[in-house]
C-alpha cells in the first residue's frame, strides 16, 4: 500500500470516527432532553396532586397518558385522527405552495410588483389565521373546506416570502448568460430559478408546516367529528384526561417527525454546500 493510500484511509477513518462521535453526542442530548421534559412533567403533576383540591390532575400525568396510547391506537382513535388531520394539512399546504411559490417568484423577479405588494401582503400576513374562521364558515359549505382554507392562508406567507428572498439572491448574470445561449422563458424557470430557490422554498415550507400544524388543532375544535382537535375536545367533554394528554403527545410526535422530514429535504436540496 502506498503512502497516499494509507493517508487517505486514515483520513476516512478519522472522519467516520468524528461522525460517529457527533451522532452519539446528538443521541445523548436527544434522550437527555426528553428525559428532562418527562421529569418536569411528572414532578409538576406530583406536586399538584398533593393538594386535595387538585387531586383530579393525577390523570394528566405521563404514566396514564402513555398507558392510554396503545388502547387509543387499537380503538382507531389515533389512526382516524391522523388520517383526517393529515388530509387537511396536506391539502392546505398544497394550496399554499401552488399559490405562494409563483407569487414569490414574481416578487423576486419584478421590483415594481414587490414594492407594490409588500404593504398589503405584510398587513394580511399579520392577521391571525384563526381570525378568518367566521368568514371561512360563511364562504365555504363544509368545515373541511373551511379548515383547509385556514391552513392555506396560514402557510402561504412563509412560502411566498422565502421564495422571493431566495430569488433575490440569484446572480442576475445567470439569466443573461442563459438568454445569450438561447434559453426559453420556461427553461429559465426549470433550469435556473427552481434549482436556485429550492433551498429557500423548502425552508419556507418547513416554517409553513410549523405554522399550519399549530393552526390545525384549534381549527378542529368546532364543526368536525374527526381530527386531532376534535379528539382532544371530545376527551375534555368526556373527562378522559389521560386520552387528552395522550393526544397531546401524539400531536407533538407527529409534528416533530414532519419537521425532521422537512429538514431532510432542506439538506437534500441545499446547493450551498
Amino acid at each position: 500500500m502506498s503512502t497516499s493510500d494509507a493517508m487517505a484511509g486514515s483520513t476516512m477513518r478519522s472522519r467516520s470516527a468524528a461522525a460517529a462521535g457527533r451522532a452519539t453526542v446528538g443521541a445523548a442530548y436527544f434522550v437527555g432532553g426528553l428525559a428532562l421534559l418527562l421529569a418536569v412533567w411528572w414532578l409538576a403533576i406530583y406536586v399538584a396532586s398533593k393538594n386535595p383540591a387538585l387531586s383530579q390532575f393525577t390523570a394528566f400525568g405521563p404514566a396514564p397518558a402513555f398507558k392510554a396510547i396503545p388502547h387509543m391506537w387499537e380503538s382507531g382513535l389515533i389512526s382516524k385522527a391522523l388520517q383526517s388531520s393529515g388530509y387537511r394539512l396536506g391539502m392546505g399546504l398544497l394550496i399554499a405552495i401552488l399559490i405562494g411559490v409563483p407569487i414569490g417568484i414574481v416578487m423576486g423577479r419584478n421590483r415594481r410588483f414587490r414594492e407594490l405588494s409588500n404593504s398589503p401582503f405584510q398587513l394580511m400576513r399579520m392577521i391571525s389565521p384563526l381570525s378568518w374562521e367566521p368568514i371561512a364558515v360563511i364562504v365555504f359549505a363544509g368545515w373541511n373546506s373551511a379548515i383547509i382554507f385556514l391552513i392555506a392562508i396560514a402557510a402561504v406567507w412563509p412560502i411566498m416570502f422565502s421564495t422571493a428572498a431566495g430569488l433575490s439572491k440569484v446572480d442576475p448574470a445567470w439569466f443573461k448568460v442563459a438568454r445569450n445561449l438561447g434559453a426559453k422563458p420556461w427553461q429559465l424557470v426549470t433550469e435556473i430559478i427552481i434549482p436556485a430557490i429550492m433551498f429557500d422554498v423548502m425552508t419556507g415550507i418547513r416554517l409553513a408546516v410549523g405554522v399550519a400544524w399549530i393552526v390545525l388543532v384549534p381549527a378542529e375544535f368546532l364543526g368536525v367529528t374527526s381530527g386531532f382537535g376534535y379528539t382532544i375536545e371530545d376527551a375534555r367533554e368526556s373527562l378522559e384526561y389521560e386520552h387528552l394528554m395522550a393526544m397531546l403527545i401524539v400531536i407533538g410526535i407527529v409534528g416533530y417527525v414532519l419537521d425532521l422530514g422537512c429538514q431532510a429535504l432542506i439538506r437534500r436540496y441545499s446547493w450551498h454546500k
